[in-house]
């Protein structure tokens, strides 16, 4: 966390020195007063009340100005830290592998970016403005106290363990309730983000009222473990104040019965005392606050902290590779199961070679495992056994970034960003030119609706893609996904929103503009894959035959069987 803070150090150490400014008011302030009661009004010296009140007005400006320059100072510092951990946090989780983003989940994420973060920047500002100034009206009250009498002293002496006491008492109990909120927030925000993201599904099973029950649950446990740990704190007030007020009546007594013996304490001293005996009480109160927010700030950065040290399990390699593109695939008896399924194996000992330049179609049924096999050769996930080539060289020992430069993917999930169709298609190729953006458009299939919006190019694509049909959005994919003019290009399940004949029209394209790209096309529909020079049948995560579509249609009982079906459904339809 300090090396955080080190880069603001100089407003870190002027925050407090301004915050002395606005101490030095406080401290004087009712030492000031009592000078007023006791030789102005008392003495009847308006010369004294005249002069007094006009040091009391200047010292108020001043620490008022000193207060406001230790606000600022101690923002900006607060502000600039929070800033920076956020940028690292978003940074780190951009770098995490698919495994990690998926053992964190995204509702806790988000979470720890924002709201473990402001409670950070809350630390910080504790640390800097009132920490300084509970310790130093702490101390100074007490000297200031001494001043007035040695016996006012001894009084707060006698009201300080017990305060300590129920502070101790009372933090104690909230802390371990602080990591529980943080958890509850997750499981909050994960809720949130699954229906707003999913609200169109959930309209049209209207499911409105079941996510209310769903959230009013979630929202209600977090309010549930916040009450608790404000009832627990909301003791803790009345114990000081009852302390409090018993020493301002030992004060009184002690000041009163001097008084009535001419022990030397004026009335003016008296009304000092309980003021500063107020001032060192209440900063008890004050520094039990900042121990709370210390709290609650250990959980989050503990939480911080583990996304921050939490390093990507995919290590890249370091090797050079051969220039010239190539395009050449080879799965050698590769296994996979996802980390939380160790003994559940997507896929089973895989065996294929895709030579470059060739078009390798993947069919079967869904769960078969299509998504996972294409889903290792740009590593979204590592393998379990065995390993994945690409242009004889095991993905493993690719810089990441060279690895994935030599392909373009389109997911089965289409997923676009809330910008102009421009800016997303550019999004493959940041520095491509209006002629590339137009050209990877018509190989998409994707021009012709494009132009026949208002705005062209320029057209805003709302948040998700949802100002566009699932048939567009592919596209766009497509187009985002050509532009970059990679090696190997994976189109997984990406036309299934498609009509055959746009699909068509896609596919020659491609052949015609990618002829010397190595293609692999993850598909549901014989049609879309029956021109492929290769089709690969797979069956519960296994191989079950190869060949292309006339020979597998002789010899091929599992693809028999998907022709048959989806022939009947045509003729059925």
């Amino acid at each position: 966390m300090l090396k955080y803070l080190k880069k603001y150090w100089i407003y870190c150490l002027l925050a407090p020195l301004f915050m002395l400014g606005e101490l030095t008011m406080d401290l004087l302030q009712p030492d000031m007063m009592a000078t007023i009661v006791d030789e102005g009004v008392l003495g009847g010296n308006l010369q004294v009340i005249l002069q007094e009140g006009l040091r009391m007005m200047l010292l108020v400006l001043f620490g008022g100005t000193s207060g406001v320059l230790c606000g600022v100072f101690a923002t900006f510092a607060a502000l600039r830290f929070g800033n920076d951990i956020r940028k690292d946090l978003f940074a780190r989780v951009m770098d995490f592998s698919f495994e990690q983003t998926d053992r964190f989940t995204t509702g806790s994420l988000i979470t720890r970016i924002t709201n473990d973060v402001t409670q950070m920047e809350q630390l910080v500002m504790m640390l800097v403005r009132s920490l300084v100034r509970c310790s130093v009206m702490f101390v100074g009250g007490i000297i200031m106290l001494y001043r007035q009498s040695p016996r006012f002293a001894l009084v707060a002496a006698c009201g300080l363990p017990f305060i300590t006491v129920f502070v101790v008492f009372f933090l104690k109990k909230v802390s371990p309730l602080y990591t529980v909120i943080q958890k509850k927030l997750d499981r909050l925000n994960s809720i949130m983000q699954e229906n707003i993201a999913g609200a169109r599904v959930v309209k049209a099973y209207v499911k409105e009222d079941y996510e209310l029950k769903h959230f009013s649950q979630a929202n209600d446990e977090l309010c549930d473990v916040n009450l608790r740990a404000q009832t627990i704190l909301a003791f803790m007030n009345p114990c000081v104040n009852i302390v409090l007020n018993l020493c301002v009546v030992g004060v009184l007594y002690v000041g009163g019965y001097t008084v009535s013996q001419n022990g030397g304490i004026t009335p003016g001293q008296t009304m000092a005392a309980i003021t500063y005996l107020s001032l060192i009480l209440m900063r008890i109160v004050f520094m039990a606050n900042i121990f709370q927010t210390f709290t609650r700030a250990s959980a989050s950065w503990k939480r911080i902290k583990e996304v921050l040290e939490t390093e990507n399990v995919q290590q890249a390699g370091e090797g050079k590779q051969e220039a010239g593109r190539k395009g050449e695939i080879e799965f050698r008896h590769v296994s996979f199961a996802f980390p939380d399924t160790p003994d559940l194996p997507v896929l089973k000992d895989i065996s294929f070679r895709v030579n470059p330049g060739e078009t390798v179609a993947i069919i079967g049924s869904t769960g078969s495992g299509k998504t996972s096999l294409v889903q290792l050769i740009p590593r979204f996930y590592d393998v379990t056994q065995g390993e994945v080539l690409v242009d004889g060289v095991n993905v493993w020992d690719y810089p990441m970034q060279a690895l994935r430069d030599k392909i373009g993917i389109v997911q089965q999930k289409t997923e676009l960003f809330s910008r102009s169709i421009e800016e997303n298609i550019r999004w493959g190729k940041e520095e491509a030119k209006e002629s590339e953006v137009s050209r990877a458009a018509r190989i998409a299939q994707a021009e012709d609706f494009i132009l026949r919006m208002p705005e062209g190019y320029e057209a805003q694509v709302a948040e998700g893609g949802h100002s566009l049909s699932g048939g567009q959005k592919q596209r766009i994919s497509i187009a985002r996904a050509v532009i970059r003019d990679p090696e190997i290009l994976i189109f997984d399940d990406s036309g299934s929103a498609l009509d055959l004949k746009t699909e068509a029209a896609l596919y020659d394209a491609l052949n015609r503009e990618f002829a010397e790209t190595t293609k692999i096309v993850v598909a549901q529909r014989i049609a879309s894959v029956r021109q492929a020079d290769r089709i690969l049948v797979l069956d519960n995560g296994e191989i079950r035959d190869s060949g292309t579509h006339e020979e597998l249609l002789e010899h091929s009982a599992v693809y028999q069987e998907i022709y048959r079906s989806q022939m009947k459904r045509e003729v059925t339809a």
